[in-house]
């Protein structure tokens, strides 16, 4: 048995986890799309580095793009496996692949009005709508904390991750030569004590760990205090300053957050009677999908909802559907607030905003999440004054911010904590993966110190024997 590592590896997007057994067999750990690699995400997207057609089984742990979203390309390329992830997660995957596919058809549409103009041949999207719409029949519902075998030999658990609705932890046992050895994926760990989500669960002893190193040597601010940054914001760009709070934010987690913060602001009669739009057709599918699992929702939020049947509406808040509603929003000289995927500004309709937003001083950008550094909230977050945007550059007039305490990624206490259920001596090989090769050998000495014995970070298509 070997496993090698085709993304995620020494960089934060692109999950790709691929382990083959002896008899041909392989098990793929998520298949997610590289962003915000500057030129190098299309060459690495464009590539898997593996045959499609040879992966047996997909063990899907959340529904993240950087974790489903090249599935449809793996189906498109041969695989006609199944794909297994728990309910939550199939239901949001199925939006977010096919808002990504749309997504790519649009900005090729609109990139290669430009390259047709300067001569150059028009780009292809990695796959459409019908290679999404083969994927779907493919996914195999799992619940959590129930052992089940996905062929003699091959036992497969999903346990709580608490990152976003549907996350888990992927435990696979697989038997070879009479012999039982256990591969643990973190997948994408949540914080404990989250606003909304379970806490991480306890897992069994597993003799080789994967884990995400997102925040492997940082530590976040108190999540308590996060309405009151977010309110200033508010009340300085759109009441002091009368302009637009532009707010990039993942579609699925970061989104229903926001939402809920100014629920709450809301409900205590603090929240400036400005509009709110959620500028985003798949926010508003991602934001159903979450009330359709209260099952995740931690006790806090299962003891608000006795009280307030939606902690994610309030008065003023418009979900934007159409691009022409989009794009009026861009006509409307109103202080508002503009809530648009993506989370790092790569890509969707925030691109759009933040282009007609970023030459006006009366505006801000809020960043409220992680930004991989060549991505267009990396540059906007390092304090850039100018940036690229759909092949021009823009002055950086508007003011940007940033709330540090708004992840959905456990920081270096949340992932020790993880680790906790662990005996460091029966694990016979730690890999890092998910994080920025800097933070990745942070967290690695911070492991060797905690007792695990052989802690690797692996480069791209490295493959290691698990003997």
């Amino acid at each position: 048995m070997k496993i090698a590592f085709h993304g995620a590896a020494r960089t934060v997007t692109g999950s790709k986890h691929l382990v083959t057994l002896q008899n041909g067999k392989q098990i793929l750990f998520d298949c997610g799309m590289f962003q915000g690699l500057g030129q190098e995400t299309d060459t690495l997207n464009g590539s898997f580095g593996f045959d499609a057609k040879a992966v047996t089984y997909l063990l899907l742990s959340h529904a993240h793009i950087d974790h489903c979203g090249l599935i449809p390309k793996l189906v498109k390329e041969g695989f006609n496996g199944k794909i297994f992830c728990t309910p939550g997660t199939k239901d949001l995957a199925a939006i977010l692949m096919q808002d990504s596919a749309e997504i790519q058809r649009d900005d090729a549409k609109f990139i290669n009005k430009k390259r047709k103009a300067q001569g150059q041949p028009p780009i292809e999207p990695l796959y459409d709508t019908d290679d999404v719409a083969k994927a779907l029949p493919l996914f195999n519902i799992v619940q959590y904390d129930q052992w089940f075998e996905i062929e003699k030999g091959i036992q497969v658990l999903y346990t709580d991750a608490g990152h976003i609705i549907g996350s888990a932890a992927v435990h696979a046992r697989i038997t070879e030569n009479g012999k039982t050895e256990q591969i643990s994926f973190s997948g994408d760990v949540g914080r404990y004590r989250d606003i909304i989500l379970r806490s991480p669960e306890v897992f069994p002893q597993a003799d080789y760990v994967l884990i995400e190193s997102t925040y492997g040597n940082s530590l976040h601010q108190d999540v308590f205090d996060t309405p009151d940054q977010l309110l200033q914001f508010v009340v300085k760009t759109c009441v002091q300053k009368k302009g637009k709070l532009i707010i990039p934010a993942f579609s699925v987690g970061r989104t229903q957050e926001i939402l809920y913060f100014l629920n709450g602001l809301s409900n205590d009669k603090k929240l400036p009677a400005i509009p709110v739009y959620v500028d985003s057709p798949l926010s508003f599918e991602a934001t159903q999908v979450v009330k359709n699992h209260p099952e995740n929702f931690n006790r806090d939020i299962q003891q608000l909802l006795k009280t307030d049947a939606d902690p994610f509406d309030f008065p003023g808040l418009t979900f934007t559907q159409s691009v022409d509603e989009s794009k009026a929003l861009n006509d409307d000289h109103r202080p508002m607030i503009i809530i648009s995927a993506s989370g790092m500004a790569d890509a969707g309709r925030v691109k759009h905003h933040i282009m007609n937003n970023i030459s006006d001083a009366k505006n801000t950008i809020l960043l409220v999440g992680y930004c991989e550094p060549h991505s267009l909230g990396g540059h906007l977050m390092s304090g850039a004054k100018r940036v690229h945007i759909f092949g021009e550059y823009f002055n950086v007039v508007a003011e940007v911010g940033s709330i540090r305490s708004m992840s959905a990624h456990g920081d270096f206490n949340d992932l020790c904590q993880f680790l906790a259920c662990q005996d460091p001596a029966l694990v016979k090989q730690l890999f890092i993966v998910h994080g920025e090769y800097n933070v990745q050998q942070d967290f690695q000495n911070s492991l060797l110190k905690k007792g695990f014995k052989d802690v690797q970070v692996p480069d791209i298509h490295q493959s290691f024997p698990l003997e």
